[in-house]
Order: structure tokens, then sequence, then C-alpha cells
């Protein structure tokens, strides 16, 4: 076909891997990549549409490659708020020559280029995925979500959960391995949940194992993200602690910390319990390293709500958190409820959670200096090796940046001795080789 594409892709980890599955197909249907927008007879843009902010960007973005095609390419919009809003987003944004939800997004050049019908989702997850550039990649293992939190508009367009078979998973994580892949990071919107709708509860914890068992083809680490609390207990904590390749990393989905507001976003857990969690994978593996994120403002969180959630940052020293404001999202439980919190208020404390909680990130980085840590070598940026230990996931925290090693390459883990913080970042200098 002797034609171009160029990918932009918004949002979480999640969509990443829609991405790639996107790009295969295309490369697939003999189209070659651009470096530059300007440059592509094909513009996708895949959108998120979690929260507000999170659209306005999709929108900026779509409306900024609109002016960069050149004539004659076409600017497609898919994604999840191709899927949310699909018409009326069609309507919105006249630049984009397509919307194509996900039914569409395994062979966007069929549709938009060659009017071809689309793959189905299931299709999507089963694509088969470019050769990888990094040596770590998400792997998606699930699609869809079957919890119905308050906040959350997500399962109304992607679904009820969809677990891919573990056999199948092995399959891609083994070729990612076979491409140079170190690192894998599992995703999905409910991980812990894996299995369930399938029939196999704590399927997990046998999935780990499974590809516990690549070590010997090459996997290093593998990595957690998106863990609801109520699952997270044993087996599934021993199981972490227990096997070499799963790094101690615990990205919590916790959202507060105040049980009455948790209710009220339909969410399990409270802060007591959650310290508990904490403490208890402390004690079997100090090391460990933790991340959540939290909502502010949730209608209803009162001052004593609010005070609970410094509380609870304050004792458990989290590694890493982020907070949100909440945003309404339209067809969720919360619209509309009683006790909604003004802007300028969550504004405040928004303010109030950072500011207790950004002393904390930078202690706990400052903790490790003069320590020996394994470091995964991402790669490089001008000129110096960069890479992360357990404690940082790719694109999300923090990473470590080298001082020597310029044996090593990238997906090569080194063992070195930290010497200095820069912001959240790490200076470290190479002490030795621990894995190619």
């Amino acid at each position: 076909m002797n034609k171009t594409y160029y990918v932009e892709t918004l949002g979480c980890p999640k969509n990443a891997v829609d991405s790639d599955k996107v790009v295969a197909s295309l490369i697939g249907d003999g189209l070659s990549a651009a470096s530059r927008p300007e440059d592509a007879d094909l513009i996708v843009v895949n959108t998120c549409a979690f929260i507000e902010a999170a659209r306005q960007e999709s929108i900026d973005v779509a409306l900024l490659l609109a002016d960069k095609k050149r004539d004659g390419a076409r600017l497609v919009l898919t994604g999840c708020m191709a899927e949310r809003y699909g018409e009326e987003l069609a309507a919105a944004l006249p630049e984009a020559d397509a919307v194509v939800g996900f039914a569409g997004e395994g062979s966007l050049s069929d549709v938009v280029l060659l009017g071809r019908k689309p793959l189905g989702v299931r299709d999507l997850l089963e694509l088969a995925r470019p050769a990888p550039t990094a040596p770590w990649a998400y792997v998606k293992v699930a699609e869809g979500c079957d919890r119905a939190c308050a906040f959350c508009a997500i399962p109304s367009f992607r679904g009820a959960q969809r677990s891919r078979d573990p056999e199948l998973i092995e399959t891609e994580v083994r070729s990612l391995v076979a491409g140079g892949v170190a690192e894998v990071v599992l995703v999905a919107q409910d991980l812990a949940w894996y299995g369930r709708d399938t029939g196999s509860p704590g399927a997990l914890v046998p999935l780990l194992r499974r590809l516990d068992a690549l070590s010997d083809a090459g996997l290093a680490r593998i990595r957690l993200l998106y863990l609801y609390p109520s699952e997270v207990r044993d087996p599934l904590i021993s199981t972490m602690l227990e096997l070499e390749t799963v790094v101690p990393y615990f990205d919590l989905s916790l959202q507060h910390a105040s049980r009455s507001l948790l209710r009220g976003m339909k969410r399990w857990g409270d802060g007591e319990r959650f310290a508990e969690m904490i403490d208890g994978i402390r004690q079997v593996q100090p090391d460990a390293a933790f991340r959540s994120s939290f909502i502010v403002g949730f209608p209803g969180e009162s001052e004593e709500d609010h005070e609970q959630l410094l509380g609870f940052l304050s004792e458990t020293r989290l590694d890493w958190a982020g907070f949100f404001p909440f945003s309404e999202e339209v067809g969720t439980a919360a619209v509309g409820m009683d006790g909604s919190v003004s802007d300028e208020l969550m504004n405040e404390r928004l303010r109030e959670c950072s500011e207790l909680q950004d002393p904390i990130t930078m202690a706990k980085r400052e903790q490790l200096v003069g320590s020996r840590i394994d470091v995964l070598i991402d790669g490089d940026e001008d000129g110096v090796l960069v890479g992360r230990s357990h404690r940082e996931a790719p694109e999300i925290d923090g990473i470590v940046r080298l001082d020597g090693g310029e044996f090593a390459r990238p997906g090569a883990i080194v063992n070195v001795e930290v010497t200095s913080c820069a912001g959240t970042d790490l200076v470290a200098e190479v002490k030795g080789h621990v894995f190619a």
C-alpha cells in the first residue's frame, strides 16, 4: 500500500497495549511508521476518557495533530473517548476523518483506508504485537471490569471483565522475551480479579508461576499494576514475595482511607485495613515498594474524612502516591450525589495531600543513598544510561541515572551503589553485572 502511519497514545498503560496491537495491525496491512505526524497518511489518536482532564487532553492533542496532517492524510480517533462518545465526538471534532471504537481498533487501516469490516474486541486482545523497542513491555491479561465504583464509567464502555487464556498470555510473553524484553508489566482494569469471569478465581497466582518459569528463557522481572485491595491477600501476597521474578512492588487501588467515604464510592476497605495489609507485607519484605492513587473531593467528603486520609498517608509512608480531583462522570452513581465539594476546597485538600506526601517520597529516595540495588537498564538519555530498580514502574515513577557501566546494554541488570538523589530520580554508580 506504500502508506505510513503515526500513532499518539494517551491515558493509561492499558491504552499503550491497545496501541501496540493497532501498530501491529497497521504493519500487517502494509503500512510503515512515520517519525512525524506531518509525514503520515494515517494519524491515529488513542484517546482517554477516564476523567474530564483526560478527555480535554485527548481533544487538544487531536486538534493539534489535525493542524499538522498533510493534504490527503486521514485523522482517526479511537480508544475510550471514541467508544464512549462516538457520534458526539465525531460531531464535536469535524477535523477527524473517522471515529472508530474498540470494535475497529484492531484494523484501523481496514476501516479507514480499505473500507473493510473491523475486528471485534476479543480479536484485538489476541492480535500480534510489533517487535519490542524497550527491554520492558506491558501485557494486558484482561479487558473490562466487573466492579461498579460510583465514580468510574469505564465498565459502561469497556464492558464486563474478559480474561485472556493463560496459554495465550504465556505465548505473548515468550515472544516478547525472545525479542529482548526482560521485564513484563501485567495490567488489567482489575488485575487480581483475573480469571474469575472464566470460573477460575485466584487465577493470577498460577499465571505468575507459569510466567516465572520463563526466567530460563530470559525473563527477569514481572511487575503487577492495578490491584484492588480486597484481593491483595494470600496466596497472592506470598506468591509475589516468593517468586524471584515477581518484583515486590504493590500498586494498590485504594482511592481513600475513610470507610464511610469508600462506601459512598462503592468500594471495599478502610485506612486501618489498608495499613495492616501494608505493614504485614513490610514485615515479610521490608524492601517492598508501594504506590497508590487517591480521589479528593468525592461528594460527601468531610473535613474528618480528609484528616483520615492525611493520617493514613503519614502513617503508611507510601513510596509513591497520586492525587486526583473528583470528576463527575455521566452515567455513574456519583452523579447528583449530595455533599458536593467546592473546587476551591478540593484544590486546597489536593495541595495538603501533596505537601504531606512529597516529602515522604523524597525521604524514601534519600534513604537509598549509599545502598546497593539492582537496576534494569532501559536505555540512555542524552548519553547517560538510565534504568529502574524494583521500586520504579516504567513511565510512572522516578528512574535511576547511572555513572559507568559502559559495558552494559538495555535489558541488562546491573548492581549499583546509589550516590545521590536528583528530585525523585536516583544517581548511582555501576558496581557489577547481575543478569544479561
